[in-house]
Order: C-alpha cells, then sequence, then structure tokens
C-alpha cells in the first residue's frame, strides 16, 4: 500500500501549471513495493519489474529472408552470371544435414538456418534453372537476403526495460526469446467515489432533480485502463462527516483515491474540506481547462485525487493528474501524451496563463487533417466525449486561434 507522509507535497494553494504537478507527482510519489510472476497470456497491459535479458540470440542462427537458393560469394562470376549446380535443400525447421558443398548452390526457403559458408541468397524469381542446375544473375552483394544471427538482438541486450507498461508487441518480443514468465509490478487498488445527492444509480428511477451516475463509471474503466485495479466505493451525499469518513475508511484499504465531485468552492462541495480535515491537501487548482479546481493530497498515506464533477473535466483531469500517479504507483516510465500537428478548422480565444483542451474531431480534407470543434464547450456534455476524436491542446501563452493554424492534437487513444 502507498505510504505517504502528510507533508509529502506541501505545494500551497497557488495555481499549479500542469508541468509542475507532473513534476510533484513524479518526485513525491514512489511505486509500490509487491511484484508478482506472471505468464504471458497475462502480461498485456501490466509494468514490467524488472528487465528482460534475452538468453539467447534473436534470431538464434542466420537465416535466408526470402524463398530461393543461397550460394558462397566467393563462387560468383565477378562480371557476369553465375551457373552452379544445386545440391541440398533446408526450409524451416528442417535445416541441411551436414555442410553445404563448395562450388554449388542451396535451395532454400524463408527462415531455414542458413549454412556456414553460404553469405548471399538469391530470391528465387531473379534465377533461372536448368535440370539440377541454376543460372545467378550478377549484381548482388555478399549478405543479401541473409538475415544474421542477433540482428535484432543479441543475448545479455535489455530486450525490453523495467518500467515499461508492456504491449501484445512485448509479449511477442518475450516469446520470441523463449521467456514465458515475466516479473511485474502489483497493480494498485484504486478506490472510485462519486459524491453527491443528486446521484442515482443506472437501473434505478429518476427522483425530481436526480441525474445518473456516469463519473464513476468512466472512472473504473479508465482506471483500469490505466494499469490500476479499480475498487467500487458507491456514491457519497454532499455531507461533510459523511464524506470524511467515507474517505477514512478507504484509505486503509487503497493505494489511491479518486472522487469526482465536490472539489469547488459552492457551499454543498465538501470533498477538499474533509481531505484537509482526515490528511493534508497538496494541491487543489490546476492552470487548465476544464478541470482548474482538481485537488491532490493524502490520508493517512493514501494519496487521494477529487476531480471536478463535469465528465468532460473528468476526462481530462484523470488523463492529466490521475494517470500518472497510477503510473508512479505501478513504477511505469510515464510521459505525458504528445499532441500531433493538424490545422485548425475553427477561432477560439482563451485566456493567457492557462492550459486549455478543446474538444474536436478529426476531418481529411484536401490530404489535410483538420480538426473541428465540438459545437458545444460545456464541460457537462457527454456526447462531447463520445462524438469527438480527442483534444486540441492549446499552450498556456496562447490567446486566440485562427482556423488554417496549426494547433496540437491528442487523441482520445493517447489518454485513456
Amino acid at each position: 500500500m502507498a505510504q505517504l507522509s502528510s507533508d509529502a507535497f506541501a505545494f500551497g494553494d497557488a495555481l499549479l501549471r500542469l508541468e509542475a504537478a507532473h513534476r510533484l507527482i513524479a518526485e513525491r510519489v514512489a511505486p509500490l513495493p509487491a511484484t508478482q510472476e506472471i505468464t504471458l497470456a497475462e502480461a498485456d497491459g501490466r509494468v514490467l519489474a524488472a528487465p528482460l535479458i534475452a538468453a539467447i540470440d534473436l534470431p538464434p542462427f542466420a537465416n535466408s529472408a526470402v524463398d530461393g537458393y543461397a550460394a558462397r560469394f566467393d563462387d560468383l562470376a565477378a562480371d557476369g552470371p553465375t551457373e552452379l549446380p544445386v545440391s541440398g535443400r533446408a526450409a524451416a525447421g528442417r535445416p541441411l544435414e551436414g555442410e553445404a558443398r563448395a562450388g554449388a548452390a542451396l535451395r532454400i526457403f524463408t527462415g531455414a538456418a542458413t549454412p556456414a559458408g553460404l553469405d548471399v541468397v538469391f530470391m528465387q524469381e531473379d534465377v533461372e534453372i536448368a535440370g539440377d542446375r541454376v543460372r545467378l544473375p550478377h549484381g548482388l552483394s555478399r549478405f543479401s537476403n541473409l538475415r544474421p544471427a542477433g540482428e535484432d538482438i543479441a543475448r545479455g541486450e535489455i530486450a525490453i526495460a523495467a518500467g515499461r507498461r508492456l504491449t501484445p508487441q512485448d509479449a511477442a518480443l518475450a516469446a520470441a526469446l523463449g521467456a514465458d514468465r515475466l516479473t511485474v509490478r502489483a497493480r494498485p487498488r484504486v478506490g472510485v467515489f462519486s459524491t453527491g445527492d443528486e446521484l442515482a444509480e443506472p437501473g434505478a428511477p429518476l427522483s425530481p432533480g436526480a441525474i445518473y451516475d456516469a463519473n464513476r463509471f468512466a472512472l473504473a474503466a479508465l482506471v483500469a485502463r490505466a494499469g490500476g485495479a479499480p475498487v467500487d466505493l458507491g456514491r457519497l451525499p454532499d455531507d461533510r462527516a459523511a464524506i470524511r469518513a467515507g474517505l477514512r475508511e478507504a484509505s486503509a484499504r487503497c493505494d489511491l483515491l479518486v472522487t469526482s465531485g465536490g472539489v469547488s468552492t459552492g457551499e454543498e462541495d465538501h470533498v477538499r474540506a474533509a481531505l484537509e480535515a482526515e490528511g493534508a491537501l497538496a494541491f487543489w487548482r490546476v492552470a487548465i481547462k476544464p478541470g482548474r479546481p482538481v485537488a491532490m493530497g493524502v490520508i493517512a498515506g493514501c494519496p487521494l485525487i477529487g476531480l471536478p464533477g463535469n465528465p468532460a473535466a473528468v476526462f481530462v483531469t484523470f488523463a492529466q493528474i490521475a494517470r500518472p500517479v497510477i503510473a508512479a504507483l505501478s513504477g511505469e516510465a510515464w510521459r505525458a501524451p504528445r499532441a500531433l500537428p493538424v490545422i485548425a478548422d475553427f477561432a477560439y480565444a482563451k485566456k493567457a496563463g492557462r492550459r486549455e483542451y478543446v474538444r474536436a474531431s478529426l476531418v481529411v480534407d484536401a490530404g489535410r487533417a483538420l480538426a473541428r470543434k465540438f459545437e458545444r464547450e460545456g464541460a457537462g456534455v457527454v456526447t462531447s466525449l463520445t462524438r469527438t476524436d480527442g483534444l486540441v491542446e492549446l499552450a498556456e501563452e496562447t490567446t486566440r486561434v485562427a482556423p488554417g493554424e496549426t494547433v496540437g492534437f491528442i487523441p482520445w487513444a493517447m489518454l485513456a
């Protein structure tokens, strides 16, 4: 379980720039110590705790990259085609028995081990066959169409670094090296609360003034995608004592708590006050939009992140604050997503001093990728998340965007 001191952050109440929040998280949140050994079938999305060292060369032997005929380069004529007898055959998994004959070509197939001494392979479509002889064209250099042993990774090299969040490609690499088990970090247990008297459980009838709780289900899915183990802690009422008790109890059994709602300055916003009463507040306001009122602190050694209540703000602040915290607890070598350059298909004005994220769709026009802003800007518009492709990121110093300007775009897939 994460154990942070109550002054682990001690930043103050100033409006915090996003990079400063990321530095603070990276410096103060340590990986959970627990590790476990898993099979390759369980590896996707886990964070590697110890580097995978190549136990063999990859490929483990020199082999042919094509179907064709292998020969000794020194047997080839220097100024024209070469005709050689064909002696032997090698296929993938069925290597040539014995040594290759000098002055002869070998029929060989893709992936087949290349016998010692044969150092050039001709593609079968480039040669001429006459009985048991083959005519090899002039022009290939030594080692053409050959894959040497260790071309991909040499024995003893680091194949996958510790801290990497494993992908299907990593599973393929580990398997190719003969590894059937990997040591990974434990998944952090992330407790997810929603707060608000207005919230109802999906599937239940709505009472007057009530809305269904959408954030809790989105957050649980986001936690799982980030490599955490979500713990559904249900809903908390707009009652300071109840919120304090709920957070206190949950902090004893989770590695991280994530709440939505109740962190602004309204009379019914109690999460920040409960956090300060039960533990310590690290920061409260971050210079981003949507999502400025996002809180982070510590309760009994357990970090807590209080996200805003509006769905779009929840998604942005989770991606920018909760995601790096889960990465830090997981020992993951996380880095902030990098925006891709696209052309703005909209005009926009913003205040200096804060980073803004504009929900947008990508369209292609005359071969150019254009970002088209969603027609409604409200952070409570759930369809602004489902009918767009990602976020246009506008830097703190930007105050205006005109159509045709280059802007940075982050696809949803890079954020969740």
